[in-house]
């Protein structure tokens, strides 16, 4: 029994056993910290606006890479390893070091940029190389997007930041309408489209901006829609269904190009 013993208290002893507790307390602290910042405790029910739970997600991305090296290096110290005399060197391995993540160091940056200056924030909708979606989460290396047309969700570098646009509320609208109707005629149409846009769902406001273009078999008319950046591609579908409603009301074909032979 004392030889059980004396082996128990052993192996209690080795950095094994002791690397195994800390790597085990050292998660259980970051899930509780990561629970008090996930929105789901009632303390930090107060943080609803999509500012607020951008910052908390950005703070839960720097603590989880802070937990990270704490744990190695407490882990380097049980096992035998100078964390003092290594950490007096990192200034010299930090030059060859810092070559070789400088994207890294860029992402982080530029994650830091994205918060302090607002260039977008959980909720907002932005557009990347033809790519518009729904910001997720905005990490220290990337941010999570979902796609508002697949559905899919890809992750953007935050070094990439000066490529991406914040997509407005508007929709530039152009009805197209035959040359034979008349101004007076032709406007009066674009009214009870205005009319039938601004009984869409999704639809703030609705404005008339007049002559857009004058095309080859039509004249461009242009309004103006404002809505949610997410609901802008199926409000654009509801816009152009009220737009063909309105023709069919007024028995007015769709404009399409045509081509006039002439004979002599």
């Amino acid at each position: 029994m004392k030889d059980f013993l004396k082996f128990v208290n052993k192996v209690m002893h080795t950095s094994i056993v002791n690397s195994i507790i800390v790597i085990i307390i050292c998660f259980f602290l970051y899930k509780v910290i990561s629970y008090i910042l996930s929105g789901k405790n009632k303390s930090l029910r107060i943080f609803t606006s999509n500012r607020s739970k951008t910052y908390l997600r950005m703070l839960k991305s720097m603590i989880r890479y802070i937990f990270i090296i704490v744990t190695i290096l407490i882990l380097l110290q049980i096992n035998g390893v100078n964390v003092s005399s290594m950490l007096a060197g990192v200034g010299i391995v930090s030059v060859i070091v810092g070559f070789a993540i400088q994207d890294l160091l860029k992402d982080i940056i530029k994650g830091l940029d994205i918060i302090s200056d607002q260039y977008f924030q959980v909720g907002d909708v932005i557009s990347y190389k033809g790519i518009e979606g729904k910001v997720l989460a905005i990490g220290l290396k990337c941010t999570k997007v979902k796609d508002v047309r697949t559905l899919n969700v890809i992750s953007i570098s935050n070094r990439n930041i000066e490529q991406v646009e914040l997509v407005s509320n508007l929709i530039n609208v152009d009805i197209p309408i035959p040359y034979e109707l008349k101004v007076e005629k032709a406007e009066s149409i674009i009214e009870n489209v205005i009319d039938l846009v601004k009984e869409i769902k999704c639809v703030e406001n609705v404005e008339y901006r007049g002559v857009n273009k004058l095309d080859e078999s039509f004249i461009n008319y242009q309004i103006k829609v404002y809505c949610q950046p997410i609901d802008k591609i199926q409000t654009n579908r509801d816009v152009l269904r009220c737009i063909l409603v309105a023709f069919e009301k007024h028995h007015i074909q769709v404009p399409y190009k045509q081509i006039d032979i002439h004979e002599r």
